[in-house]
């Protein structure tokens, strides 16, 4: 018995004059189960101000549906997410060891605290939330990289997936993603004829909605970034599910091209009466006689947009818009 107690106490020494030589030696502590890098910090702009990120970090919580993508492709592991705001063709979505975080709508913020986070990477949806998560997780850098209003929305992106770089020390990757969205939107601003007008639409529950320049959801920036020629301008449409119009004033304004956004694609395709938007344009007789109809100029975002719309979706989208306009050229 008396051994034993030697070799506790002994062993407890040890320890302690190990603790202090660390401490005593100035090197910096490497996170748990990472013993490739010692940890540090980084400055990074957000929404908000400057924030002190520790890096690498060792439990990560992400809200922000344009962030999934880019983390999933950089291998960055989540302890906590919204996986029920996540679409299918993000690898998080069916990963079980991420806690779920549900919709923003009854979110279980309160998962958040197990977690036990160094880094929240909050936005979009989660925006509202923000206060709510500095309050449960004290401790941990909240970065928020919503586009801005007011600011190019392209630029936004690019920002944003800058920032994410210098977190995770992906600054080549990021730099790669930056430059295909530049190249596909300078593709797409080349092939466009001014003289050609364009129509932004929804579609959702087999109704077309509106979606104004500018301002409309998803869409709306695309008028700015390549300086379209709206084939219709309503005062005041800012809706983000769409403004209602009717098909017969679309086909009034006649436009040579409609870019469609189809919601219902990324959250109800599985439903019995899912009606593809491709199916609600195509089956519309009051369309017909569109000039966009008529020529097949119909160019129809990622089907995952509504509930991604990171850098690549935009990217693979300026990318198919480039290739109708030379198509078309």
């Amino acid at each position: 018995m008396r051994r034993s107690r030697s070799l506790s106490a002994i062993a407890a020494i040890a320890a302690s004059a190990a603790l202090l030589t660390a401490c005593s030696s100035g090197e910096t502590e490497t996170p748990a189960g990472d013993s490739s890098a010692a940890t540090t910090t980084v400055q990074v702009e957000d929404n908000f101000g400057t924030q002190t990120v520790t890096v690498p970090p060792t439990s990560v919580v992400a809200t922000d549906n344009r962030t999934f993508e880019t983390l999933s492709d950089w291998g960055v592991q989540l302890a906590a997410a919204p996986r029920a705001l996540m679409p299918e063709t993000i690898a998080y979505k069916n990963d079980e060891s991420i806690v779920d975080l549900g919709s923003h709508q009854e979110p279980d913020l309160e998962a958040v605290v197990a977690a036990e986070p160094d880094l929240i990477i909050n936005g979009q949806r989660f925006s509202q939330y923000r206060e709510d998560l500095a309050t449960l997780a004290p401790d941990a850098a909240i970065v928020e990289l919503d586009p801005r209003d007011g600011e190019p929305f392209e630029a936004e992106l690019k920002r944003q997936t800058t920032a994410l770089g210098q977190i995770f020390g992906k600054e080549t990757e990021a730099e790669q993603l930056n430059t295909g969205l530049d190249d596909a939107i300078a593709r797409a601003q080349a092939a466009y004829d001014s003289g050609e007008t364009v129509m932004a639409v929804n579609s959702t529950g087999g109704e077309l909605g509106y979606l104004a320049p500018s301002n409309g959801r998803t869409l709306g920036p695309v008028f700015d970034t390549l300086s379209l020629t709206p084939s219709l301008e309503l005062e005041g449409s800012d809706f983000h599910e769409g403004d209602d119009i009717s098909v017969e004033a679309i086909a009034e304004s006649n436009p040579d091209w409609i870019l469609v956004m189809d919601r219902d694609a990324a959250v109800g395709s599985d439903e019995a009466d899912y009606q593809p938007a491709a199916q609600v344009i195509e089956e519309s007789q009051a369309l017909q006689n569109v000039t966009a109809v008529q020529e097949g100029n119909i160019v129809y975002m990622p089907d995952d947009t509504y509930t991604n719309e990171g850098i690549q979706t935009y990217t693979e989208f300026y990318s198919s818009l480039a290739d109708a306009f030379e198509a078309k050229g």
